[in-house]
Order: structure tokens, then sequence, then C-alpha cells
């Protein structure tokens, strides 16, 4: 059993690397630092390859289906990604730029090329993290919200097409939160909500994806949420969105 991981040095990805490895996967850990993957790597008891590199060039999704494509995989968690908070005017678009290409061109082709390999076997598992912000309009954080949206959309779109095929190939999305993690700091924010543990936050996302669930959101705060947003009109959204997002600033 083989599961790749992206964004795996730290945070969520960090800690599904643990916990699969518990179950007896082998692994192959997908970032750019080096350091902090060796010394995941060094926890671990399974079999652990460490690729280092950025995946968010299409260039380099593509090296890095072409280096492991023949090692039968099993299971592949889309998780590198990052935010970026600011009024969009003033925010770095060469920032915001990497961002889609990270956070949605680097999901969308990696999902491409293993979800063909899965159909052909007809067996394995995709899941892509995407975010609570999927669910709304993000204010103050609108490239960042958007590309979640992205990925929830696109996921979803997917599953319903393997349904319809009545595949055995599973792809879900995980939708968390404010969890601990480097996000925060990467992002510069500050959320106002205490943040989930990443360990709490990954196991419940493993259990959940092998039991096949498309949306996955941890915690009770953020399934309420996801329930309520569907009653409220889009400028209330809209308007305590954006007081929402301005209460993050660092």
């Amino acid at each position: 059993m083989l599961a790749l991981i992206t964004g795996a040095s730290s945070g969520i990805g960090r800690d599904m690397a643990r916990i699969l490895s518990e179950k007896g996967y082998d692994l192959i850990l997908v970032a750019r630092r080096k350091t902090k993957l060796q010394a995941l790597k060094k926890e671990l008891n399974t079999n652990v390859e460490c690729i280092v590199m950025d995946i968010s060039t299409t260039f380099n999704c593509m090296e890095l289906y072409q280096e492991v494509k023949d090692k039968d995989i099993d299971i592949l968690i889309n998780n590198a990604g990052f935010g970026l908070f600011g009024e969009f005017c003033e925010t770095n678009l060469d920032k915001e730029l990497d961002m889609i290409d990270l956070n949605i061109k680097a999901v969308h082709t990696l999902t491409k090329l293993f979800l063909k390999d899965f159909k052909k076997k007809n067996k394995g598992y995709i899941l892509n993290v995407a975010s609570s912000a999927a669910f709304l309009p993000g204010p103050l954080m609108a490239t960042y919200y958007g590309t979640k949206a992205y990925v929830l959309r696109f996921t979803e779109s997917i599953h319903e097409e393997l349904k319809k095929e009545k595949s055995n190939v599973y792809i879900g999305a995980l939708c968390p939160g404010p969890v601990n993690t480097e996000f925060n700091k990467v992002a510069k924010v500050s959320f106002q909500l205490p943040g989930m543990e990443s360990r709490d936050v990954a196991e419940y996302a493993i259990k959940k994806m092998f039991k096949k669930k498309m949306i996955i959101i941890p915690g009770i705060t953020m399934k309420v949420s996801k329930f309520m947003i569907r009653f409220i009109p889009e400028s209330i959204l809209l308007h305590t969105a954006y007081h929402i997002q301005k209460r993050k600033r660092d």
C-alpha cells in the first residue's frame, strides 16, 4: 500500500503522513523543504521516499508524475497550498498567480494524471484539500477563497462522473475551518475562532476518505455554519464575511 502526499512537510499533510504510516502505508512525501521532509521520514516506521520539489509549475507536476507513475500508488492527497490576506488591489500579483498555480493548477494536473491510472485499475483514492472557504465569499482573501471554491466544485464534479460510471475510484474534498498550522503565518491572518489541531483534522479526513465521503467537514462548528449559510441572503453574507475577514488581520 502506497500513498503520495503533497505539502507533506508541515500541518495537515505531515499529520496525514503520520497516520497513514501508522496504518501500514508506505509513503511518497512531496514538499519544497528538504530538512523538514527528512525529519518527518525519521519519525515514520514504513518506507518513505522524499521528493523535494516545488509543484507550483505544470512542468514540475508532470515531472513528479513521471517519476512515480510506475510505483502503483493507492492514494493521492493533494494538500499543498497557501493563502494571502489583503485588499485585492493591494495584494501582490505574483504571489496571487503563484497561489493559483499551486492551489488550482497543481491539484488539477495531478488529479487528471493519477485519476486516469486509477480508473484503469478501478481502484484508488484521491483527496483534494479545499477549505471551508470554498462555501463562502472571501473579501480580503479573494484569490484564496476563489481557488478553494474551484477545488471543491472540481472535485464534486469528478465524484459524480465516477459515480455514474459505477467506478470504484474515490475522489473527495476536505473542507476544514481554522486549523493550527503554518497557514496563518504565511497568510498573515489571525483567526478569531479557535483552530482545530491538525492531527485531529487529519485523522477525521482519512477516516472519512476510506468511507468515501465526498465532502469532508471536520468539526461541528463548520458543519453548522455550512448548513446555516444557505438561508442567508447574499448581500448579508457578503457584508458579514467582510467583517469576519477584517478581524483576521494579524
